[in-house]
């Protein structure tokens, strides 16, 4: 077996897919409630009685209107990362260090699925 064919079997792929696709839902739901926390800032109606709207609207009037900006710009970010995760793993590329190009530990891409540098490599960076 070639060295550039290190790759997580099929079935680890759909595993890890499955996760990123559920961050992915429960991302864009977060931005959702950004811009609306900010967009809505000025009228202070709470017609949306979902408790975590409320928690959220309470949680934005201390925080400013920048902050939510950045929190959103932030969730931008982070789906466009769990995309383009979903991106590798259909090219079956998903889960390879870009650095160092050996398997990145499972436990790290349950927690960040994103990820494309194993533990070795990022700790390399600082």
């Amino acid at each position: 077996m070639e060295a550039n064919k290190i790759r997580y079997s099929d079935k680890d792929l759909e595993e890890f897919k499955q996760i990123i696709l559920k961050k992915l839902e429960s991302a864009k739901t977060d931005l959702a409630l950004l811009k609306s926390a900010y967009m809505n800032n000025s009228n202070n109606g709470t017609d949306d009685t979902s408790p975590t709207f409320k928690a959220f609207e309470e949680g934005s009037e201390t925080m400013s209107k920048e902050a939510n900006v950045q929190l959103a710009i932030r969730q931008e970010k982070f789906i466009r990362d769990l995309n383009n995760a979903l991106l590798r793993i259909e090219n079956k590329t998903y889960g390879v260090c870009r650095v160092m190009g050996k398997l990145i530990n499972k436990e790290r891409l349950k927690l960040v699925p994103h990820a494309t540098l194993s533990i070795e490599a990022k700790n390399r960076q600082h």
